[in-house]
């Protein structure tokens, strides 16, 4: 499978948001590292040059699990703005984590509490980037 694209704003504040959580013990050891493994793999860019069919920050993804075909919408964000309610998820959330950096069509294998899950995105409702939105 291809890399996965980074913004290098999204990089830098999800490294920080990582870093202050590990400080206040507020996120596991195991998802820092998923996280972290996600980050370094990925391909780093400016945030004019993502792509407009790649999950970052702040979009609102529409996905559907391979299993039961159920559809979801939500939005990522960071830690302090995650609002089940409303349906923000946070970064740290292990779908978030998942999605961060694919494409429109990517199936995703994940392990996420149920345990392994295969995720598809559907559709990306909005993305920052391509609304010209670059400092979310």
């Amino acid at each position: 499978m291809e890399k996965i694209i980074i913004n290098r704003l999204d990089y830098a504040r999800i490294k920080k948001c990582i870093s202050d959580a590990r400080q206040f013990k507020s996120i596991s050891d195991s998802e820092v590292q998923k996280l972290i493994n996600e980050l370094e793999s990925a391909k780093i860019v400016e945030p004019e040059a993502i792509p407009s069919n790649v999950v970052t920050m702040n979009s609102i993804v529409k996905l559907s699990f391979s299993n039961n075909k159920k559809q979801v919408q939500f939005q990522i964000v960071y830690p302090d703005q995650a609002n089940f309610r409303e349906n923000k998820i946070s970064i740290f959330s292990p779908i978030a984590t998942a999605l961060i950096g694919y494409k429109t069509g990517n199936e995703i294998e994940w392990i996420v509490p149920a345990g392994l899950t295969k995720l598809k995105i559907d559709e990306i409702v909005y993305q920052p980037e391509a609304a010209g939105d670059y400092n979310l």
